[in-house]
């Protein structure tokens, strides 16, 4: 059969984010201080835009000296309603899986707000651990005993409770709780549950494929301290082999992480400046937006009259336009951000009016899709807007993310903020008796005779995530 070559025309639609839209996803997203730096880069780049002086008003604009072709090839509100569409298409991406999630409405939205508060939040050692636990083969019951470990883990990444202890004080046999923790033990960071150095750096080891007969694990079990000393000729007598081989093995060994857990502290000075104020005004809680600490920009009334003089070079009048049409798109996209952030703030204080009143009791549960669906922009353009953004509130500084968390459903049907339950969790332990600590099962137990329903498991959750040692830890004879 004889072939040919011939050419098909076929049209398909593909999404593209601009370079603008990226920008624009940029400034909603990053906090004040990192937008006033990157405003600045700008306005040094840019000739067409200025930084107006804070005593300076505003001139009036006269539309006649406006170029009227200067957005032809952008229209801004075409622009931002790509950038909502491209965040619906990837929002539906995310979450079709499975059939059975798409029917299960309440395990949609709870895996939907956990993908929507991991954007950009920081994951912290405890809940990287306990999210791996989850993700484990093991039974329910043995997840019970493995959040027990996780609790007592340190911020070091190292297990600080005795396996006999926690045996004796609870029903488990202390092989089995040995078994869950030789699971922990494999979990990222490598090292992390072990009780000592030496259990942590073998942890290690076995992971870069070495095992007990190896020169580096007989290094740490028989000369540990004089590794320390650099007794590389006596540990190469003792153990039989040569001075080279030593130094390779003390290479690999200082090669690891005797702090497994710290690749999640945070070592950074972190400078906070509220975006959101909350004053009183008339009895009533409202927000005020922060936009005094931002440069205020314009654009330049120079380059605005030289673009209509027709002795100004074709190529000179391109590159203005270019760059006035990229100051009114970082300028309209500034605007757009403290719009979306005062629509949100505006919803965050009008449901929290009791929270501002009276402390964090009554912080009342409220997600990211119901701010949306009330603000009228997409879930994830909420996540991105309170990231790393705080809210001065006369009970202290807040992050945004604070006031969006999950609830409890209540005896009378009624449900409470899961923050409020660590809040009480957390004061039941502070006035506990520390010769008789309370376990989490008798915590569940007051907290359900409240009113509020909570399982014995969700307690340990909480407590883990208010960094609060297990009951056996923090009892003192």
């Amino acid at each position: 059969m004889p072939q040919s070559m011939s050419m098909v025309q076929t049209q398909r639609l593909q999404q593209t984010m601009a370079p603008q839209l990226r920008q624009s996803l940029e400034i909603l997203q990053i906090p004040m201080m990192e937008l006033s730096s990157l405003i600045q880069q700008e306005v040094e780049v840019n000739p067409t835009l200025e930084v107006q002086a804070p005593e300076e008003s505003i001139p009036e604009i006269d539309k006649s000296d406006e170029p009227t072709d200067l957005t032809s090839e952008m229209d801004l509100k075409d622009e931002f309603d790509v950038l909502a569409k491209i965040d619906g298409d990837l929002q539906d991406y995310f979450f079709q899986d499975s059939i059975q999630d798409r029917t299960d409405t309440a395990m949609r939205s709870e895996r939907q707000q956990y993908i929507m508060d991991s954007i950009t939040s920081e994951e912290t050692l405890h809940e990287h651990i306990l999210f791996q636990l989850d993700l484990s083969e093991l039974s329910e019951g043995d997840k019970i005993i493995g959040e027990m470990l996780i609790g007592s883990i340190n911020d070091d990444g190292y297990l600080t409770i005795n396996l006999d202890e926690l045996a004796l004080s609870t029903s488990y046999n202390v092989d089995h709780i040995h078994d869950v923790l030789t699971v922990i033990q494999d979990f990222h960071p490598t090292g992390v549950g072990a009780r000592n150095i030496n259990e942590c750096l073998h942890l290690q080891l076995e992971q870069a494929g070495k095992h007990e007969s190896s020169i580096e694990w007989r290094i740490i079990d028989e000369h540990f301290n004089d590794l320390g000393r650099k007794k590389f000729t006596t540990i190469a007598d003792d153990l039989g082999v040569s001075v080279e081989q030593v130094k390779a093995a003390a290479d690999l060994i200082s090669r690891q992480n005797p702090k497994p857990g710290n690749i999640f502290a945070e070592d950074r000075i972190e400078y906070i400046l509220p975006e959101v104020f909350v004053e009183l005004d008339d009895d009533v809680y409202v927000a005020r937006i922060n936009d005094d600490s931002l440069p205020k920009l314009r654009i330049s009334s120079y380059y605005r009259k030289l673009i209509q003089d027709s002795s100004t070079p074709k190529e000179t009048i391109k590159y203005i336009k270019e760059k006035l049409a990229s100051s009114k798109f970082l300028i309209t996209s500034i605007e757009q951000r403290q719009s979306t952030l005062r629509k949100i703030s505006d919803v965050i204080v009008d449901k929290q009016q009791d929270f501002f009143r009276y402390g964090i009791k009554q912080l009342k549960p409220m997600t990211m899709q119901e701010v949306a669906t009330l603000v009228g922009v997409h879930e994830t353009t909420v996540s991105r807007a309170v990231s790393s953004k705080y809210m001065q509130t006369p009970n202290g500084i807040f992050e945004l993310r604070y006031f969006f968390t999950t609830g409890l459903q209540t005896s009378d049907g009624s449900s409470v903020s899961n923050e409020s339950v660590k809040d009480m969790i957390a004061d039941m332990i502070a006035d506990e008796d520390t010769a008789k600590p309370l376990s989490d099962q008798v915590i569940a137990d007051i907290l359900n005779k409240d009113g509020i329903n909570v399982a014995r498991r969700t307690v340990a959750k909480y407590r883990i995530k208010l960094k609060i040692p297990s009951s056996s830890m923090r009892r003192s004879d």
